[in-house]
């Protein structure tokens, strides 16, 4: 795998396979759990593609918005793809459309049942766990709110939950698949903003040590956990051992 230069902002992304369209475009963030998300379904397939990181610092977040994510998405966040004359936003759309264009290596099980059942675990870490994430990002200074107390509660019986599900298989639907990649990602936030996991859940933890030593998500966390680094802003164990160490540093 190679680096290549993004016209935008000097950082961008290359793999193996050439498609058939012009060179893909994926719009993401450096702190970006949806991007980060699609990153990683398109390195696991070995796409060719072109990342641009939009501009982003922590006291304006992404003010200003870039002009093709605003032009393409009314939401006006990343990510958003662009290949040929396909413009789409959004991590779920997104996969599916790389699941369509390389079905090699897949990322969703085979079989009816098992894809309905990855998909639904891939909507419930985007919708149902994630959400008390965000709860609890504003709550950073305010640990004992039942705001905050209410929010790892349900992380923590949604940790069970997945729990359940490693009882007798390495990853969350079968296979490894972009329910994996969902729930690691939203789990990296969650570890960060005070909702980790514990002891309780020991098979989720090995989880997550299996997809942190994937080289795809090693590539995109590594490089989440450099720019958090590089901001002063701790870092949760399991993200810490893969974090690049900063220039001039040894």
């Amino acid at each position: 795998m190679t680096a290549t230069a993004s016209p935008d902002d000097g950082h961008g992304a290359k793999s193996g396979k050439a498609g058939s369209q012009k060179r893909m475009r994926l719009y993401s963030g450096p702190l970006s759990m949806f991007g980060a998300k699609a990153q990683i379904a398109a390195l696991e397939k070995g796409l060719d593609f072109e990342l641009i990181m939009v501009p982003f610092d922590m006291q304006r977040l992404y003010e200003p918005k870039h002009k093709e994510v605003v032009r393409i998405n009314a939401k006006r966040q990343v990510p958003v793809l662009i290949h040929g004359d396909l413009e789409i936003f959004d991590s779920t759309q997104i996969f599916e459309y790389l699941e369509d264009l390389e079905p090699e290596p897949a990322l969703w099980p085979k079989g009816l049942a098992a894809r309905a059942r990855a998909r639904l675990i891939e909507h419930k870490s985007d919708e149902v766990y994630f959400p008390a994430i965000i709860r609890l990002m504003s709550l950073q200074e305010k640990p004992d709110d039942p705001m905050a107390i209410a929010a790892r509660d349900t992380a923590s019986r949604f940790y069970l939950e997945m729990e359940e599900l490693l009882a007798d298989r390495e990853y969350l639907a079968g296979p490894y698949s972009f329910a994996d990649i969902a729930f690691y990602m939203a789990q990296l936030f969650g570890a960060r903003m005070g909702a980790p996991m514990t002891k309780v859940t020991p098979k989720l933890i090995s989880w997550r040590d299996r997809i942190t030593a994937r080289p795809a998500v090693k590539q995109v966390a590594g490089s989440m956990a450099a720019y958090l680094v590089s901001q002063g802003r701790p870092l949760p164990d399991f993200l810490s051992a893969i974090a690049p160490p900063l220039k001039g540093t040894r």
